[in-house]
């Protein structure tokens, strides 16, 4: 276990930005993490996983934990279902197709979706129909000041659309090392009605799907719509869909008949992100090597060498334009540093 000074972050950012940890160290066990968090009391942390869910605007002027604790096991089973504990340093992609070999249902949906697996609860990752919150039964995670190791059930942590407890009251407070999901392994339930999975489904002649074809379905949409990070820098989803008052969406809907909208409840609407930034021009457009991508608007982009402020700037005058142009306030799902 070594400590680094000046450490460069741009192979642990999926965004590609170049900028520097004052100290940096990785541990492999929780044995390392407590090493570590005894060692420096005083030293403020930057905790990092996977490095997919932020974006660097700066010099990291902290010690930066990568937490690289490895492992997959089984921990409970019966006819029906299997209670899985992954560590929080595994790829969440590859414990998705783990998973899958194993012929687990749940997270069949959440393919491809870049990240460790520590870091899914703090967001309650999400796509096509599919939260972690639907399949997480507890994690395990250590409070920084005080060493102490902790259980937090699914209620505990209070999830919400790309919410927890780990991003509000106790924001900093907590690293997660481990993370058990509760899976099916018989009569899975398979969610192919959201987005475009059936139609990609019946594109491969699939009539009766597995985990595996849903799964293959869900990366095909996402490779068509969404950039490798490896190829071109970007996190995933920048912003999250609104959710705004019925009311309000009456009212706006009637200067924009054509926005299309999902009903959450009979007081809430969801309206898609990434069609308010199409329809403000943004999709595909370049400022120097920061911009949105050419086959989906929800995803900002480093060409190369843009800054975190660079490609910040870019996200903060696409919420002006929506706000200007909808009245609707777009929120950024990454963290930004």
């Amino acid at each position: 276990m070594k400590i680094h000074s000046d450490f460069c972050l741009k192979n642990y950012n999926t965004f590609g930005i170049d900028a520097k940890a004052k100290l940096f160290v990785t541990v492999h066990s929780v044995d390392e993490l407590v090493e570590v968090l005894t060692s420096f009391p005083d030293k403020k942390k930057f905790i990092l996983g996977g490095g997919s869910n932020m974006l660097l605007t700066q010099n990291i002027d902290a010690l930066v934990i990568h937490v690289n604790l490895k492992g997959i096991k089984i921990i409970d089973e019966n006819d029906d279902f299997v209670w899985v504990e992954s560590q929080a340093g595994e790829n969440w992609h590859e414990f998705v197709m783990w998973t899958i070999e194993h012929n687990f249902g749940g997270l069949e949906n959440l393919s491809l979706i870049p990240g460790n697996v520590g870091t899914t609860p703090i967001q309650n990752i999400g796509a096509y129909g599919v939260e972690i919150k639907d399949t997480f039964v507890l994690c395990e995670a250590i409070h920084i000041e005080t060493q102490e190791l902790l259980v937090f059930d699914n209620a505990k942590c209070k999830f919400g659309y790309r919410e927890s407890i780990f991003k509000n009251e106790i924001k900093e407070e907590f690293i997660i090392t481990s993370v058990v999901f509760k899976l099916t392994k018989r009569n899975h339930k398979l969610t192919t009605s959201y987005g475009a999975i059936e139609t990609e489904l019946q594109l491969q002649n699939c009539t009766k799907p597995t985990l595996k074809d849903v799964s293959n379905a869900v990366i095909a949409i996402r490779k068509s719509k969404l950039p490798d990070p490896k190829e071109l820098g970007n996190s995933g989803s920048f912003f999250k869909n609104p959710i705004i008052s019925k009311t309000d969406f009456d009212k706006i809907q009637q200067k924009f008949p054509e926005m299309p909208h999902y009903v959450v409840s009979e007081t809430e609407v969801k309206v898609p992100a990434g069609w308010l930034i199409e329809q403000a021009g943004f999709k595909g457009k370049r400022f120097g090597d920061a911009g949105i991508h050419k086959n989906q608007a929800l995803v900002l982009v480093n060409y190369g060498s843009a800054t975190g402020k660079e490609i910040w700037e870019v996200a903060q005058n696409i919420q002006k334009s929506v706000f200007d142009t909808y009245g609707i306030t777009i929120e950024v799902e990454v963290n930004i540093i």
